[in-house]
């Protein structure tokens, strides 16, 4: 049997386990609606009490809403920022903390971290499986956009060479992300330092630099970063910029191991994808240096962020839970403000089936559609939360509702309409003389 189960397409399985949920809904539905015309009756009685009605509707949506929209928001922060970091195959770095590494490498973060120096570098960018080695240099910035030095290659690399306008020639060009607010032809005059510290300590060289192109969306923190050789953030902190004097007009590698001033991290490419396995732990054995995946350190927040996944899941089924507690104690309340009508129907000979299913199925039209409504809820709510996480953050997050929202939302709707038979059962014990006199 589970091997059958296996077998089956995902969309197959997700559709089996929301018919699942559903089935206890079809069946008493069917149980108690069948041979009876009860939908006319259900038809006025929600619009005779509509108001009421649209609270329990809106009440049930933003409880439904709300739970599916935190769960789907984070699936999709999980998917922009694994996303963010696919061009970085492996990251050297001082050796230290992976995580802290990662967020200011990949997600352009201010820390303050040791550098590699020259020899070390030139290990690296020597050895026979290495394809690209691409030193970062961090530290300025103009307005919100953090300066990175690199290589033209890693530039390349990250934007699949598809760079508008071109890539720098001279040491005071720069490449800027496409949410970076500056135009190509643009000049600009960088402050040191990022964020509140920006600024505090003057440039030396009182460098201009020139936009020359513009990188398409990565949905990265890089999209806001402006990308200049690695050379010219060296040379205007007043260091070497890694070349010998008699090439000091060079850029990019090869670099001289004497005039390279230090890199927190080196980008690598391997030339095959089998290699980065070797070239991490060739590179993690050396006292100087810590290799690794960023996919990994990922993986391992993730894991974390799983676990907070399956405690916002319960904590979402068990605040439903509650709301539909709410729900139906009000419907029983509910119930009595159409007492004398069921009360009527009764002393004109009509069975209990039928009293049930229209109760029933006046409780049923609500749940579903305070549910449905909740979908709808809940994929507006998660665009809206996608939209504040990607400007806060840089990270392109987008968040749609999927079949575990939507289990979920079925779950919610199959339990609540299976309890939903205790107002109908109400209304059998309700005397009918009294409400009849009433």
């Amino acid at each position: 049997m589970r091997d059958l189960w296996d077998g089956l397409p995902i969309v197959a399985q997700e559709m089996l386990l929301l018919g699942a949920w559903l089935l206890p809904i079809l069946l008493i539905g069917a149980a108690l609606l069948y041979g009876f015309a009860a939908t006319r009756l259900i038809r006025d009685m929600l619009w005779r009490f509509r108001w009421a009605n649209l609270t329990f509707v809106i009440l049930i949506a933003v409880a439904v809403g709300m739970g599916s929209a935190l769960i789907a928001q984070e699936r999709g922060l999980r998917q922009g920022s694994a996303k963010a970091a696919d061009k970085f195959d492996l990251l050297v770095t001082p050796p230290g903390s992976e995580m802290t590494m990662m967020l200011a490498a990949v997600y352009l973060q201010p820390s303050d971290v040791g550098l590699l120096n020259g020899p070390t570098y030139q290990q690296i960018a020597r050895h026979e499986r290495v394809e690209i080695a691409a030193p970062l240099a961090f530290g300025d910035s103009y307005q919100r956009s953090p300066i990175v030095g690199t290589t033209a290659q890693f530039t390349r690399h990250l934007t699949d060479d598809s760079v508008e306008g071109r890539l720098w020639e001279t040491t005071y060009e720069a490449v800027v992300g496409a949410a970076a607010e500056l135009a190509i032809g643009d000049t600009f005059q960088p402050s040191h330092g990022v964020g509140v510290e920006a600024g505090l300590e003057a440039d030396p060289h009182d460098a201009h630099f020139e936009v020359v192109g513009r990188m398409p969306r990565t949905g990265s923190p890089w999209d806001r970063a402006i990308l200049m050789p690695v050379e010219a953030v060296w040379e205007v902190h007043g260091l070497a910029n890694g070349h010998a004097p008699e090439r000091r007009d060079q850029l990019g590698p090869p670099f001289d191991a004497d005039y390279f001033p230090g890199t927190p991290a080196i980008i690598v490419k391997a030339e095959e994808l089998w290699a980065n396995y070797a070239l991490r732990s060739e590179f993690s054995r050396n006292e100087n240096t810590m290799a690794f995946f960023p996919a990994t350190v990922l993986t391992d927040l993730y894991r974390v962020m799983g676990d907070v996944r399956q405690a916002m899941s319960i904590t979402t089924l068990v605040t439903q839970m509650l709301v539909a507690a709410s729900v139906l104690l009000a419907l029983l309340i509910l119930s009595r403000l159409f007492a004398r009508q069921m009360a009527l129907l009764r002393a004109l000979g009509a069975p209990n089936r039928f009293l049930m299913a229209v109760v029933w199925g006046y409780c049923a039209v609500l749940i579903l559609g305070g549910t449905l409504l909740g979908l709808g809820v809940g994929q507006g709510a998660a665009s809206v939360l996608s939209a504040v996480i990607t400007q806060r953050t840089d990270i392109l997050v987008e968040a749609r509702l999927g079949w575990q929202e939507i289990r979920l939302a079925a779950a919610f709707a199959g339990i609540t309409l299976a309890l939903a038979m205790l107002p109908a059962l109400a209304v059998l014990r309700q005397p009918t003389v009294t409400h009849l006199r009433s």
